[in-house]
């Protein structure tokens, strides 16, 4: 692991969460969607925030969901996957990066981000 690449919240006080971060931590806003919001964190990590309603992040139920930059994605999860670890998501891929999320052994939902390898 060289550290975090993401860290995200789900809120019923999504509003207040958005405003606490813009606002009183002063971070920059790179893109919004309906009931999410991604901020810079950083020179190279991003820090995400959805509403309760999200149905894509529905499974965010024990806290901060903290991303954590390995080396090769594929290979971290094959790893996980022989050591029994719950897989929550396929990898998604975009044209530089490559995450899934997971729980780890005491049910803490994680997520292994890294760069995109080409096949």
């Amino acid at each position: 692991m060289s550290g975090v690449g993401f860290i995200g919240f789900r809120t019923d006080r999504f509003e207040e969460m958005i405003g606490f971060f813009r606002d009183l931590i002063d971070l920059e806003i790179v893109s919004e969607a309906p009931g999410a919001t991604w901020f810079r964190l950083g020179t190279d990590a991003e820090l995400h925030v959805y509403a309760d309603t999200d149905p894509d992040h529905a499974f965010f139920t024990t806290g901060p969901v903290v991303g954590l930059r390995v080396r090769d994605v594929d290979a971290t999860r094959e790893r996980m996957e022989e050591a029994g670890l719950e897989m929550l998501t396929e990898v998604e891929r975009t044209h530089d990066a490559a995450w899934c999320h997971f729980r780890a052994p005491d049910g803490t939902v994680l997520e292994i981000i890294g760069p995109e390898v080409d096949a």
